[in-house]
């Protein structure tokens, strides 16, 4: 796989796992299967906000790899 599409497919990881960390923390309503998070009120992720912090840990950390790869790919082209 070449550099680019590394960076390309790293971005659209941390794009992913961003918006999923944002959906652990949307409200539901209490008629749905859902149950109540650690925050108290319910949410489609009962373990938020864990589960919150632990997908921006992993697109923080896809991003990084990220903006490494494309350092590297800068420093070979000059």
């Amino acid at each position: 796989m070449s550099p680019k599409n590394l960076s390309a497919l790293l971005l659209a990881i941390a794009m992913l796992f961003l918006v999923l960390a944002l959906a652990t923390l949307l409200p539901v309503s209490s008629s749905s299967p859902a149950m109540v998070s650690d925050l108290g009120y319910y949410t489609l992720c009962p373990f938020a906000p864990y589960s919150t912090l632990t997908l921006l840990f992993v697109a923080a950390l896809a991003w990084v790899v990220r903006r490494y790869i494309d350092n590297q790919r800068s420093q070979a082209n000059s």
